[in-house]
């Protein structure tokens, strides 16, 4: 019998432009279609202007909700998921007739066997009315903080799934909100992100926001933008000869930045002209050569060992990955294909050592990606435990 998932991701019509934000969805849509699921891609939408709460103005700063929803399901219509769209509105409100055109509404979505969200905010009295709900946390810790301290109204679901290996456990430097957490690795549709050759003299880059603010706990304050980490080693590229390349969402602050950063040697870009699709997103990954990142200073704190869906990506195409340590892991290497390292030192280690046996750490990365972040076997495994039984895939 076909199962039918409701898919909610986390407000993805706020980014039009944002081809990255959406393939963390697309992951778990094609994942899921290639078991044969029906999929819904459930979508609220923020119509009330007369809102001006930052959460609501954040909500609209892809600009109208109508262009907005059009630009969703041209990105979706290559995998074949436009008709697959459901929109409600945020404030409770029916959804004007312009923009629910050709869309489902909610009450059709949830006749779904099971709402599979991955937004944190999403509205209590829209998972309420799902017969079967679970709960994908991908900001492990910092969400576990941000519920425990009223910053998110976490609506109650069935099952709570986290990316975060720590979540949960003794080993967890945060509550786990009186919930029991189940990890899932993030998952990578393959078929999506072949492994492509790469000449040498291309850049190991990364894509990422600048932003994020910071926040409190137990007295603690955490960061939560990248542009901190960053910033701490903004005199890599002097002491390695792999081209390094950052794009990132500058807007206004870009000439400042690129004042700081490409004097040392970095190569800068805005994010939003080499994402503005999903293709585009992935063609940018695919023609480096590897990633450089760091990671948001909350998410080192916090070790959960989180990972990038990013990072995946550019495993999967066959880079190697240098990356920010966020943990001791069960399935994360430190230096085969993924490297992770701690400090500058080890950062300079890690490239010279990707380069060095660049063709194994390029297979390393893919074989990685097809043992434990396989979209196939990830999904597969949610929904069994999500809902309860074995789930007979598609052949």
């Amino acid at each position: 019998m076909s199962i039918t998932v409701c898919l909610a991701p986390a407000n993805t019509v706020a980014y039009p432009k944002g081809g990255g934000h959406l393939w963390v969805y697309l992951h778990w849509a094609l994942g899921l279609k290639a078991l044969g699921c029906r999929v819904i891609w459930l979508e609220g939408i923020d119509v009330d202007e007369s809102d001006t709460s930052p959460a609501a103005r954040r909500r609209r700063r892809g600009g109208p909700a109508a262009a907005c929803v059009a630009q969703l399901k041209a990105h979706l219509a290559p995998y074949g998921l436009a008709d697959a769209l459901a929109l409600y509105a945020i404030d409770g409100q029916p959804v004007p007739v312009d923009i629910a055109q050709g869309a489902m509404d909610l009450t059709a979505a949830a006749e779904a066997d099971l709402l599979l969200n991955l937004w944190h905010s999403a509205p209590a009295r829209v998972v309420g009315q799902f017969r079967r709900s679970a709960f994908i946390d991908t900001d492990p810790g910092l969400l576990q903080i941000w519920v425990t301290t009223g910053a998110v109204d976490l609506a109650a679901h069935d099952v709570y799934f986290t990316i975060g290996e720590t979540v949960g456990t003794p080993a967890a430097r945060f509550p786990d909100c009186g919930l029991r957490w189940r990890h899932t690795p993030p998952p990578v549709f393959l078929p999506e992100w072949p492994t492509i050759p790469v000449a040498r003299p291309a850049a190991y880059t990364t894509v990422a926001h600048w932003w994020g603010g910071s926040f409190e706990f137990n007295g603690i304050t955490f960061s939560n933008e990248k542009r901190v980490s960053f910033l701490e080693y903004q005199d890599l590229p002097r002491r390695t000869p792999v081209p390094l390349e950052l794009a990132v969402c500058l807007a206004e602050f870009h000439d400042e930045y690129r004042q700081i950063l490409e004097p040392k040697g970095w190569r800068l870009r805005e994010a939003w002209d080499l994402s503005a699709t999903p293709e585009s997103y992935r063609a940018y990954i695919q023609r480096s050569r590897g990633e450089f990142s760091c990671a948001k200073p909350a998410y080192v704190s916090l070790d959960t060992a989180w990972v990038s869906d990013r990072t995946l990506c550019y495993l999967a195409s066959g880079k190697p990955a240098v990356v920010q340590h966020t943990g001791a892991s069960r399935l994360l290497p430190d230096a085969e294909g993924l490297f992770r390292f701690r400090t500058m030192d080890g950062a300079v280690r890690a490239l010279a050592a990707a380069e060095t046996e660049y063709e194994h750490h390029g297979r390393a990365a893919r074989a990685l990606v097809e043992e434990h972040f396989d979209a196939r076997r990830v999904v597969a495994r949610v929904l069994e435990q999500a809902l309860g039984h074995e789930v007979r895939t598609a052949a």
